[in-house]
């Protein structure tokens, strides 16, 4: 009988092994290639959407309409400050210095209240706002998700850096939201 040397055994062995395990990565890959081909995909501009439905539209006509008589109040008081302003301005020549600084201090007075009922209803808009989004982001994910349900998708995507026509769902979302 012939004796192999043990470097040759060895060389051997690895020959084997890299075999199997060459055979096990080709049948790995298949088998996922084959599950990936199994998998339903799909993607939404959730962006798009929340910018497109028609629910943000009548939000937003919502918001406005709920804050105009605040901006109102706003603006009279804006411009109670610029005739008064106005007056002072126009008449501080006759006017004594006492006066012109009492006058001055109502004025700085009313610019200080503008500015924080400015704020404070800024601080409301934002807060109204965030709450109406938080609503429309609700309803948009329950139509993704029925969507799914109904589609069959394994997943779907809201970002990505690439996304084929075939897999977006934007435009399907929409048309589901115009219908409630």
């Amino acid at each position: 009988m012939t004796q192999i040397h043990p470097i040759s055994r060895l060389a051997l062995i690895r020959q084997r092994c890299t075999s199997v395990a060459c055979f096990f990565a080709i049948a790995l890959s298949v088998a996922n290639v084959g599950a990936a081909e199994s998998q339903k995909i799909g993607f939404v501009n959730a962006v798009s959407v929340l910018d497109r439905a028609p629910q943000a539209a009548v939000a937003l006509l919502g918001l406005e309409k709920e804050f105009q008589p605040r901006d109102k109040e706003l603006l009279e008081l804006r411009d109670q400050i610029r005739v008064r302003e106005a007056a002072l301005e126009k008449n501080s020549l006759v006017m004594a210095a006492s006066e012109i600084q009492i006058r001055q201090r109502e004025i700085n007075g009313l610019q200080r209240r503008l500015k924080r009922l400015k704020e404070e209803a800024r601080e409301d808009y934002n807060f109204r706002r965030n709450e109406e989004l938080a609503k429309l982001q609700r309803l948009v994910r329950e139509v993704i998700m029925d969507i799914a349900q109904e589609g069959g998708y394994d997943i779907v995507l809201e970002q990505a850096v690439y996304v084929n026509r075939s897999i977006d769902l934007t435009d399907k979302v929409l048309e589901r939201m115009k219908r409630r």
